[in-house]
């Protein structure tokens, strides 16, 4: 019998207030999807974003309407890429290993992952304030800055000062102009950003072709499935991949091999959901040149057999949590 899917609203609470420069949140509202069949249930996450029109309402809705017997191959006809679909998704993928007795990454073909090193994302408060969230993640490798205000070098030279180790990664959140970044660049270079995420507003970002780029620029926003990759060559030298925007582990491996093939560099991202939506991202970011799976460490409850956090450092899922 084929997999029947449902899909239920959970909320866990962040440490911390979360900020970015399109508003704040206090609880990760996340979607959880059951694929059942014969007896054996699968799970997989997904994290809606009112950025993309979606809800916990609408989402549900999405999954718990999906017809019976659905295989993964069938889900990418029926739903478009999104965060209903990813969770839809990586439900299946858990249910097809655990009833092959096998692991995902084997049913998908991969290498045995192994542990992947995270950025830690500082979230869009004050400069005082910032400073001192890096002054207590200064012993991380990589910190990633929310930006995107008219004070944005105030707020970087803050961090820099209290963390004058770490690698840097801005993400200004569509936040920007290409006026913007130009003007911004010379500074990002001397405060050792390596990156910069979607700088211009997505389907604004025309201007970026051609412009100097001394930091290299990242396609968040701009970037969902395989079908957006050709409009970003000529503008972005990276892309982050994130299953709520593939759509599922299914087409963000197909969109990494792609990806590659056209020369991006690839970054694995990930909304600020549970180790449950972190899972199967952790196979996607093998290889990857930047990987940004941070969200469990933002929480402050987060899943039975939660993934191990070791400072940034995050080991492969445990087969009791997924895949």
């Amino acid at each position: 019998m084929g997999p029947h899917l449902s899909a239920r609203a959970e909320s866990f609470a962040l440490a911390r207030a979360f900020i970015i420069s399109r508003g704040s949140k206090t609880a990760a509202e996340v979607v959880t999807a059951h694929a059942e069949a014969d007896g054996v249930t699968g799970r997989g996450e997904c994290v809606p974003y009112a950025r993309y029109g979606e809800s916990v309402e609408s989402v549900c809705a999405q999954i718990d309407g999906l017809p019976a017997g659905l295989d993964r191959a069938a889900l990418q006809e029926a739903l478009p890429p999104g965060a209903a679909r990813n969770a839809a998704d990586c439900a299946l993928w858990d249910l097809e290993a655990k009833r092959a007795g096998r692991r995902v990454w084997e049913l998908a073909g991969l290498a045995a992952p192994g542990p992947v090193t995270t950025a830690f994302t500082l979230s869009l408060e004050a400069p005082e304030a910032m400073a001192e969230a890096a002054r207590q993640a200064a012993h991380l490798p990589l910190l990633k800055i929310k930006l995107g205000t008219p004070e944005d070098l105030v707020r970087l030279e803050a961090v820099r000062a209290a963390a004058p180790g770490p690698r840097i990664i801005v993400d200004a959140n569509e936040g920007w102009s290409a006026e913007d970044y130009t003007r911004l660049a010379p500074d990002l270079v001397r405060l050792g950003v390596v990156l910069v995420e979607q700088p211009l507003p997505a389907g604004q970002d025309e201007p970026l072709a051609g412009l100097p780029r001394p930091v290299p620029l990242c396609a968040d926003e701009s970037c969902h499935d395989r079908a957006t990759l050709g409009a970003l060559k000529g503008r972005y030298d990276v892309i982050n991949i994130k299953l709520d925007k593939t759509g599922g582990l299914t087409e963000a491996l197909a969109l990494r091999e792609a990806a590659r093939s056209e020369g991006f560099g690839v970054m694995v991202g990930c909304m600020v959901g549970t180790s449950l939506a972190m899972a199967p991202a952790v196979l996607l970011a093998q290889g990857a040149e930047v990987v940004d799976l941070d969200g469990p460490m933002l929480l402050s409850e987060d899943r039975d057999e939660a993934l191990r956090y070791e400072g940034a450092e995050i080991a492969p899922p445990d087969p009791k949590l997924w895949g």
